[in-house]
């Protein structure tokens, strides 16, 4: 066989092998995640025993500590709907009131018992529409 002929086909070989690989990784990629529910998509299709991912936020003078369990309420973005939940576990530093929290668990008479240190505290953008004072100010002294 020809040298030249031999490399290439190598090439193709090798190029082949890694598209081969790189589809396989994203395929496992996005068939893997599960996407988060609404308090409002609970309440409504709730099965028991199944899990669910619980994405929201943590509702005004909802929060109640008591000891290493934690009680507070998750309502949707737009404000229908609202779940209690019951949490025990590890508490992320910027957990408070207003914040998006997503949680795993299940439903269980009419509350959201999470799995133990499954609260995730998700960041507030920097980039919303409201503004703080002490950032108008740096912003305006460039």
């Amino acid at each position: 066989m020809d040298p030249s002929r031999k490399r290439t086909l190598r090439l193709v070989v090798a190029l082949g092998a890694a598209l081969i690989l790189a589809g396989a990784l994203v395929y496992t990629s996005f068939s893997a995640s599960t996407e988060a529910s609404t308090p409002s998509q609970v309440v409504a299709s709730a099965e028991p025993g199944r899990s669910y991912e619980l994405t929201g936020k943590v509702v005004k003078d909802s929060v109640k500590r008591d000891g290493d369990r934690l009680r507070f309420v998750i309502r949707d973005r737009d404000g229908t709907a609202s779940v209690p939940v019951r949490y025990e576990g590890v508490v992320p530093d910027p957990f408070r009131e207003g914040r998006e929290v997503i949680v795993s668990g299940e439903m269980k008479s009419g509350s959201f018992v999470a799995e133990r240190d499954s609260l995730v505290t998700k960041c507030p953008s920097k980039f919303t529409k409201e503004k703080t004072a002490s950032s108008r100010g740096t912003s305006a002294a460039r």
